[in-house]
């Protein structure tokens, strides 16, 4: 069973590829489905260690956290921290408050949500899963639906990117015009899983995030970049059982709005 997501271990899972032995994954696997809970944001679905998550989540508001934000509200875009005076990173520090009171080390604490809109607290029931497993629904929508955090900076926080691109929802066309007039730095990491084929499996993409190319000039050798590669690489040991190998690669691609 493999997760394309923002780490190895990381706190939110994007998607879960399931193979063809899935009771034998559920039979080995079982206390990670234990762990696992459906978040909910807007179109955007997610699948969260409470845990993990929880740990990640008072790590990014503590003076320890060393992730970065590419400010796309300014032209050009400059790289800030999440303690500059920003009004992006303000609502996103807001925004982060309101996760940590929900996700706590040991469970999801749906009456924080109280007050936020519609009752959050559902269950669905995974028919796929054996002994009839259950996944517990947290949807944030109506929560964050009056902050001016847009989902892009949001994603790219929740994905655990060591930078991420910052703009509130007035400052839109700023943020489309900066990606779309500026090369960029792609970084893709990229896996082979573990087998007894692994030789003849491709390469698969595990994350990738973009960052313009003026603000990342020495690529994979920027101190940012580095510590996300130590991180990683300490995550990957833990997960040798899933993966084989893992590598990082930096390339250069032109202006596009996409990235957002």
């Amino acid at each position: 069973m493999g997760a394309v997501e923002g780490h190895c271990e990381g706190a939110v899972v994007c998607g879960v590829k399931v193979g063809d032995k899935m009771d034998a994954a559920v039979e080995g696997e079982s206390t990670i489905f234990q762990q696992l809970r459906v978040m909910v944001i807007q179109d955007m679905i997610y699948l969260v260690n409470v845990e993990e998550f929880a740990a990640y989540i008072s790590w990014s508001l503590s003076p320890d956290g060393k992730q970065f934000f590419v400010d796309l509200e300014q032209d050009p875009p400059k790289m800030i921290s999440i303690r500059d005076e920003s009004s992006a990173a303000k609502e996103l520090v807001s925004v982060q408050k309101l996760f940590s009171s929900v996700f706590t080390s040991e469970c999801i604490n749906c009456d924080a949500l109280e007050g936020h809109g519609k009752d959050n607290r559902q269950s669905t029931e995974s028919s796929s899963v054996e002994h009839s497993q259950v996944f517990e629904v947290v949807d944030l929508s109506s929560c964050i639906q009056n902050s001016q955090i847009t989902i892009p900076t949001l994603n790219g926080w929740l994905l655990g990117y060591p930078v991420v691109y910052l703009f509130d929802r007035d400052h839109i066309p700023d943020a489309i015009y900066n990606l779309s007039t500026k090369p960029l730095h792609l970084f893709r990491v990229l896996v082979r899983r573990n087998s007894s084929q692994s030789n003849s499996l491709p390469l698969e993409e595990l994350t990738s995030f973009s960052v313009p190319y003026d603000l990342s000039m020495d690529g994979r050798n920027e101190p940012w970049a580095e510590a996300f590669w130590v991180e990683l690489q300490a995550k990957w040991e833990r997960c040798k059982q899933v993966w084989r190998s893992m590598q990082m690669e930096v390339n250069e691609c032109y202006p596009q709005a996409i990235a957002l």
